[in-house]
């Protein structure tokens, strides 16, 4: 059994910074590669990036350059940072947990947190 729970989302400003945290419990965490995903009202869930075991990273275009992935696996924890924020970025964000780093679809992943909501006003 894998648990995810994501935290740190907010209200800011466009061009601001926010760090999104996941913390996992479960045996098989570390061997997993996770993803964050974001699910804007009335839009299809998107993936945001992955992040491998060791650390390899893959992001989707929207956020190359400005998100940035990151695990503490000895901690159990991943973590989104989010700078120059948009106000097109506003969504719940997912985290997730997969077998690939290079997977981007929201079916191929097996655990799920709640959901963090980020909000950036224009």
């Amino acid at each position: 059994q894998v648990q995810l729970v994501e935290s740190g989302g907010g209200l800011v400003q466009a061009g601001g910074s926010l760090r999104l945290s996941c913390a996992a419990s479960g045996r098989t965490f570390s061997g997993y590669a996770m993803a964050w995903f974001r699910q804007a009202p009335g839009k299809e869930r998107e993936f945001v990036g992955a992040i491998s075991w060791s650390g390899n990273t893959n992001y989707a275009d929207s956020v190359k350059g400005r998100f940035a992935i990151s695990r503490d696996n000895a901690k159990n924890s991943v973590y989104l940072q989010m700078n120059s924020l948009k106000p097109e970025d506003t969504a719940v964000y997912y985290c997730a947990g997969s077998g690939s780093w290079l997977e981007k679809r929201s079916t191929a992943y097996n655990y799920w947190g709640q959901g963090t909501q980020v909000t950036v006003s224009s």
